[in-house]
């Protein structure tokens, strides 16, 4: 699996976004299996507790399973999550006063 950590924000954000564009963009489908923590912190230089926040934040939000014993699995994703663009603009939420 190629990750690419972007350098904006916590070693820990990029790397929960770089796994949710991976499941995303289907490089990563549902029912693949993770690395183990402490392979995936090895390849990339990050210590194994960045890892298992990540993945425990994933799991949270739905892309991950994890299944004691076995390892940690890519959750069946949403078609319709796949299809939204992922980049939105932003709009102020305060009305201007004429």
């Amino acid at each position: 699996m190629f990750l690419e950590l972007d350098g904006r924000g916590s070693r820990q954000a990029q790397l929960t976004r770089a796994l949710k564009d991976a499941v995303l963009s289907g490089r990563l489908r549902s029912g693949d299996r993770l690395p183990a923590t402490r392979a995936l912190a090895g390849d990339l230089g990050i210590s194994r507790n960045t890892v298992l926040a990540s993945y425990e934040e994933l799991a949270a939000e739905g892309f991950l399973l994890g299944k004691v014993g076995s390892g940690s699995y890519v959750a069946p994703i949403d078609t319709q999550l796949r299809a939204r663009p992922r980049h939105r603009r932003a709009f102020p939420l305060t009305r201007i006063a004429r």
